[in-house]
């Protein structure tokens, strides 16, 4: 949430609430790394709200930290664990390998980008909102296969609300884009509770279809 360090910090404990929630929901193994989205979405916001804090009390050690540790949430953990994720919860063998594909590519810009972390300094500042400062992360290729790999790959999905998710994640990162150039990754991050919504009425929806296609038990 790029906009306060409040907004931040309500933004991440209601994710995590929603995280907690969508996780109660899970009723196979195979499902488990895809609910803990909303709350690993949860756990970002936090981390963006003491990266906040470090500008107001002037912490450039605190500062440092949580600049890393933000940027290794969205430039390497979605790209490598969405398309993970997806894969796992998928049962039709055909699209099992298109997403084991995307998890490839994934995985591949996902380490990119770690390498550059690793190479370049990475800065943050506030300009209106918080801006992550490394120009290697923008250039076209790799934010198409980033693209790729965290929502192109959902479209594959057997799972209706999956598609959405893709879809949605997809249409607000050119939202974000659009609007905020130079701070999208942060504002993209804004989007976050949408996003986590549809991971939630996933379960919801999945567990109900589950009750109605149980057999009814006859006593007697």
């Amino acid at each position: 949430m790029c906009f306060s360090a409040t907004a931040s910090f309500i933004a991440g404990v209601s994710l995590s609430a929603l995280g907690v929630a969508t996780l109660k929901k899970v009723e196979r193994k195979e499902d488990t790394f895809l609910a803990m989205i909303p709350l690993l979405f949860g756990v970002q916001q936090i981390i963006e709200g003491i990266l906040w804090l470090s500008f107001r009390f002037e912490a450039p050690l605190l500062n440092m930290s949580m600049t890393y540790v933000f940027t290794l949430f969205s430039h390497v953990l979605w790209p490598i664990f969405v398309p993970f994720a997806i894969g796992l919860v998928e049962t039709v063998p055909w699209r099992k390998k298109v997403i084991l594909a995307f998890q490839f590519i994934g995985i591949v810009v996902g380490l990119y980008l770690f390498y550059l972390i690793v190479r370049f300094p990475v800065t943050s500042e506030v300009v209106e909102h918080i801006v992550y400062a490394s120009p290697h992360f923008y250039k076209v290729p790799v934010m198409m296969l980033y693209l790729a790999a965290t929502c192109v790959g959902c479209f594959f999905s057997s799972h209706r609300m999956i598609n959405i998710f893709g879809v949605l994640a997809l249409l607000l990162f050119m939202v974000a884009y659009w609007f905020y150039t130079v701070a999208f990754f942060s504002v993209w991050c804004f989007f976050a509770a949408i996003l986590s919504a549809v991971i939630y009425l996933h379960f919801v929806i999945g567990n109900r279809q589950t009750q109605i296609s149980k057999p009814a038990v006859v006593i007697g």
